[in-house]
């Protein structure tokens, strides 16, 4: 596992963000995130991407409420997946509705994070995928957010 991009210098924060938008290898970003700061508290954010977005996960007739709710049984696989039971009373699982891009850094700003740890899902796409999707979440979150990105390649 690579760290790609880190914005600022690492201090020992006391609570990190993790983002997970249901795609393989976030778990990466969720070990990482755990072993390298042991004395943190970690929220796991499940992110709920509107049905109208580009990135969308849903079909057209699931509900809200539905979609919230898988978001948030897949953040919680997840996080058994990586961690012992007993290491889990120091993650959260939290759940966002919205673009990743804009849901990402604000929930961040308001809930008073001091670092944000994601994958970067790979920044191999052609000119013309980049041009329909627009640019990566990654880059998105690093620029819009005000505390240090780590970014996992």
């Amino acid at each position: 596992m690579a760290v790609a991009t880190e914005r600022t210098r690492m201090i020992d924060p006391d609570r990190v963000l993790v983002p997970t938008l249901g795609r393989p290898r976030e778990d990466e970003a969720l070990t990482y995130a755990l072993e390298t700061f042991p004395d943190a508290e970690v929220v796991l954010l499940a992110v709920v991407t509107p049905l109208g977005a580009p990135l969308s996960e849903g079909g057209v007739l699931e509900r809200s409420e539905e979609r919230t709710a898988q978001a948030r049984a897949s953040a919680i696989d997840l996080l058994e997946s990586v961690v012992e039971p007993t290491a889990t009373a120091r993650v959260r699982v939290e759940t966002a509705d919205g673009r990743p891009g804009n849901v990402i850094p604000q929930y961040a700003s308001e809930a008073s994070v001091d670092h944000v740890v994601m994958y970067g899902h790979g920044t191999e796409t052609s000119g013309f995928v980049r041009r329909f999707l627009g640019r990566g979440i990654a880059a998105t979150v690093v620029e819009r957010t005000a505390h240090p990105v780590t970014v996992l390649d």
